[in-house]
């Protein structure tokens, strides 16, 4: 919510996609809202695919003034369409993986893939060459990326 901020100071008012896997996120969302001065609208998004044009269009009616996209495997495939439907709508949008920012919203902020898929691969490794998987320590991520699409940024004339 602070990168948010930080990256947009004029926002007050943002739209959250979320879903019932990101239910988590959302409630953490909804807690730190307030100490960096945003409001949110909480958007529910139900049996996917997800309508994200419905969304986008209820976010706008709803004054948002950007839109933040919590991380679901759900929305993931759909990554193209929501930054092409921010752009038309002429909200900002923020997401959890680079992978939205490469598709053209505006700034992503989150966990490496690439680095998390190498960590599996040397835990198969290490299980394929005997290791007890309940053995092995659990690892929380370590790298994390922040991406500004400066296309996506840039005002049009």
């Amino acid at each position: 919510m602070q990168l948010l901020k930080d990256a947009l100071p004029s926002v007050t008012r943002v739209a959250v996609f979320w879903d019932a896997i990101s239910a988590d996120q959302w409630r953490e969302t909804e807690r730190t809202a307030p100490g960096v001065g945003l409001r949110l609208q909480g958007l529910e998004l139900r049996n996917p695919p997800y309508h994200l044009a419905d969304a986008f269009r209820t976010a706008a009616r709803g004054r948002a003034e950007a839109v933040l996209v919590l991380m679901s495997p759900i929305f993931f495939p759909q990554r193209a369409q929501v930054a092409e439907l921010g752009l038309k709508s002429q909200l900002p949008t923020i997401c959890g993986l680079s992978q939205y920012a490469h598709a053209g919203a505006l700034m992503s902020y989150g966990v490496n893939l690439d680095d998390m898929f190498r960590q599996v691969a040397l835990y198969i490794d290490k299980i394929l060459k005997g290791a007890k998987p309940a053995e092995l320590p659990v690892e929380q991520p370590t790298k994390f990326e922040l991406l500004i699409n400066l296309k996506t940024a840039k005002p049009s004339a």
